[in-house]
């Protein structure tokens, strides 16, 4: 399938969402950068023009919902139609259950499930009724599992698995496409804070490109690196008690 010509990007200044934006814009598709720093988003959009590539400006924080869905009605009216949507906004912080508070949860779940749920079901209604379009949710593979001290995010990243799965399996019959996109480690201001070892570390072009891949495919899931993957998949077959004790030695 060909990817889709008009796109709008959560989070998009930086790390995964930037990398994929020009890996879009390079392949034709006209790039909508959506993220809270506007000379962020200007940058990249500089880099995409000198490519070749269209891409426009949107400054936008998902945390705020209404305004989320009002701005992604906006562009979909503005440019006749959106085809694809990536929620990729996304926070994480350490909370161990010992230390943890409230506040810094709450921070989580703003970002990663009540703004990625708003961008998601902003343009939905419209795009059954057109019959076409593409959700996509940038998830993690920590969501197969509670991580020690990273508890609320592993928790975030499983919700919204869960929720693209259920939009998937509700819209199977229309031309609508959802991708649940789980990484694993790749190189993001995010990822820097981690003072812990992370495996098959991947840098941003190399995920926007197996992103690309699953979009054009209109893939259900996609997982990234395989060895990772694949021991995260295998670590669900683990009973409580014994994944209690293996997750002791996990990341933080």
């Amino acid at each position: 399938m060909p990817l889709p010509r008009t796109a709008l990007i959560t989070g998009a200044s930086g790390g995964i969402g930037a990398a994929l934006a020009e890996t879009l814009a390079a392949r034709g598709c006209h790039v909508v950068l959506a993220a809270r720093r506007r000379d962020a988003l200007e940058t990249v959009a500089t880099r995409i023009a000198a490519a070749g590539g269209t891409a426009s400006v949107e400054v936008l924080d998902v945390r705020d919902t209404e305004a989320t869905v009002a701005t992604l009605q906006r562009v979909d009216d503005e440019l006749g139609g959106l085809q694809l949507v990536v929620a990729n906004a996304g926070i994480s912080r350490w909370t161990p259950a010992t230390k943890v508070r409230w506040e810094e949860a709450a921070a989580i779940v703003d970002v990663n499930v009540r703004g990625a749920t708003a961008t998601l079901l902003a343009l939905l209604p419209r795009m059954v009724e057109r019959g076409r379009g593409h959700l996509v949710g940038i998830s993690s593979l920590a969501g197969y599992r509670g991580l020690p001290r990273h508890a609320v995010y592993s928790a975030s990243k499983a919700f919204l698995s869960v929720l693209l799965e259920g939009l998937r399996v509700d819209l199977r019959d229309t031309d609508i496409a959802v991708t649940d996109v789980r990484p694993g480690f790749v190189r993001t201001p995010m990822t820097a804070k981690n003072a812990f070892r992370m495996p098959f570390l991947m840098e941003p072009e190399e995920a926007a490109e197996h992103i690309a891949r699953g979009i054009e495919e209109r893939a259900a899931v996609v997982t990234f690196p395989w060895q990772l993957a694949t021991v995260v998949r295998a670590a669900r077959l683990l009973p409580p008690g014994l994944w209690d004790e293996v997750a002791r030695f996990g990341p933080g």
